[in-house]
């Protein structure tokens, strides 16, 4: 388990401790929000945010199998894929929920929501958070077929918030490379549905200097749902999340009727 990570209940099931991470208090929340985390990334990525909401929000954070913990199982290298083994571990005790998805995080938070349009399950969620992202695959520029190595790293190297470090080193890119190769295959080979929409609300963010997806392309996430839409455009780049966690938690909190987020300390 990553960590700081708390256990999830036992009749949850031995898979749900595997894919979902509980990082603080917030088992009488009314509502739950399970995060999903970029290509490359881990659950651990939204600890402050699940600090920030607690204990008003039940935060869930995924964590996809090939990291941290799960190092030493074989990653999934699709989108559609990945959205089923969620669903298939998402918690039964009917609580409402709503999900929040990073990057490729949010296209797999997308296919979440529509696998749970139908009758039946954990039910429907009550808002979908698009971070940072929007439904389209990414191939980087002026490949051919799945990304390399080097395309993989230049083009993690232009969003920024990736620790220099990362880029000297071989052994740390040993052990991350393999999961950012399936999740970059995962988003590339993505393929987005036709008109089809959601029916919760759409809440989308996006960064002002986010140098691969605009305001104006993150605004077309209006397009994937029947119901209400925001577009909150907040300062910094692909990674803006990483300095404007507060406010985004404000965002998430509003959303959700939990109230402004007060919480200070780990």
């Amino acid at each position: 388990m990553s960590k700081g990570a708390k256990g999830v209940p036992e009749e949850w099931g031995a898979g749900a401790g595997l894919w979902l991470r509980r990082y603080h208090d917030g088992e009488d929340a009314p509502v739950r929000l399970l995060c999903f985390p970029f290509a490359g990334g881990s659950a651990s990525y939204f600890f402050g945010l699940s600090r920030l909401l607690s204990p008003g929000v039940e935060v869930l954070a995924v964590q996809y199998p090939g990291r941290q913990d799960r190092h030493a199982e074989p990653c999934l290298e699709s989108v559609p894929d990945l959205a089923d083994a969620v669903v298939a571990q998402l918690p039964p005790d009917g609580k409402p929920f709503a999900l929040f998805g990073h990057s490729m995080g949010a296209l797999v938070a997308f296919e979440v929501a529509r696998r749970l349009r139908g009758p039946g399950g954990p039910g429907r969620p009550v808002r979908l958070f698009a971070s940072g992202g929007v439904a389209r695959p990414y191939r980087p520029e002026g490949s051919a077929g799945l990304p390399g190595d080097g395309d993989i790293l230049a083009h993690l190297r232009s969003l920024g918030g990736t620790d220099e470090r990362f880029f000297a080193s071989e052994e740390l890119q040993a052990l991350i490379l393999p999961a950012l190769r399936a999740d970059y295959r995962a988003v590339g080979a993505y393929v987005p549905p036709g008109p089809e929409r959601l029916d919760c609300p759409v809440t989308a963010l996006i960064g002002d200097a986010d140098g691969r997806t605009s305001p104006a392309e993150a605004a077309t996430w209006r397009e994937r749902t029947n119901g209400d839409f925001e577009l909150h455009v907040l300062p910094g780049g692909h990674f803006y999340l990483d300095a404007c966690m507060e406010r985004v938690a404000g965002i998430v909190a509003d959303a959700l009727g939990a109230g402004r987020p007060v919480r200070t300390g780990a």
